[in-house]
């Protein structure tokens, strides 16, 4: 009963709120390995994996994206045997269906269908055009943040000294990874631009070269050639 009573359940049996915990712990652990797939794609973006062995960054933030999609579900569908709140598929999928914290619950169901819309079209990277592939890519920031705030509005665990240690952890590094990666592809966009602009000055200067009418000798020809 000690145990129930640190968690806000006292007196009830454990036995009947299995699925509640089950919900619980899945729920944290997907928020873990979204935020560690959003690390590792953050690092390749940065080029700051390239201490690790080829295809390891990619292999790495593949598994980590899906695991964290396979905790999600858990999360989602251990709900639905649970009596401690009601929830069926309606509420589960449905944005503001839900009677219990509706605010706070749509906005793991926006993270939900962010995360399959990112993880389907990875799937189908191959079949779709690369500047799609790349924009719905980029949610995968938008996804974390959600699923944050998802996290702060309707976690029962988050007052826990553990976790909030693992909290600060995390967002700490994925903001420091954030703001390094706006920093690196504006780096990345000047130098193109200057790369660009010295290109077409240098066309320019060839277009506005004189042209010599001296007519070429043989002698020049064979200098040339050396």
């Amino acid at each position: 009963m000690s145990a129930l009573a640190q968690v806000g359940i006292p007196g009830v049996d454990l036995v009947d709120q299995i699925w509640w915990f089950t919900s619980r712990a899945a729920g944290i652990i997907a928020w873990i390995l979204l935020s560690l797939s959003v690390i590792a794609g953050m690092t390749m973006s940065t080029r700051d994996s390239r201490l690790l062995p080829t295809g390891w960054p990619i292999d790495l933030h593949r598994f980590l994206s899906m695991l964290s999609l396979t905790f999600l579900t858990i999360h989602m569908l251990a709900l639905i045997p649970d009596n401690f709140v009601e929830f069926g598929l309606r509420e589960l999928f449905v944005p503001m269906a839900s009677t219990w914290q509706p605010g706070s619950v749509a906005w793991g169901i926006v993270a939900f269908w962010l995360v399959v819309a990112v993880e389907a079209t990875s799937l189908l990277r191959s079949r779709i055009p690369n500047r799609v592939w790349r924009a719905i890519h980029m949610l995968s920031f938008v996804v974390w943040a959600t699923s944050t705030v998802h996290l702060f509005m309707a976690g029962t665990d988050v007052g826990h000294p553990a976790f909030r240690v693992t909290q600060f952890v995390v967002i700490a590094t994925v903001l420091a990874l954030f703001v390094r990666r706006v920093r690196v592809a504006r780096a990345r966009g000047a130098t193109k631009q200057a790369a660009r602009s010295a290109a077409e000055s240098g066309a320019d200067e060839a277009d506005t070269a004189p042209v010599s009418n001296s007519p070429v000798s043989f002698d020049d020809v064979l200098s040339s050639q050396r």
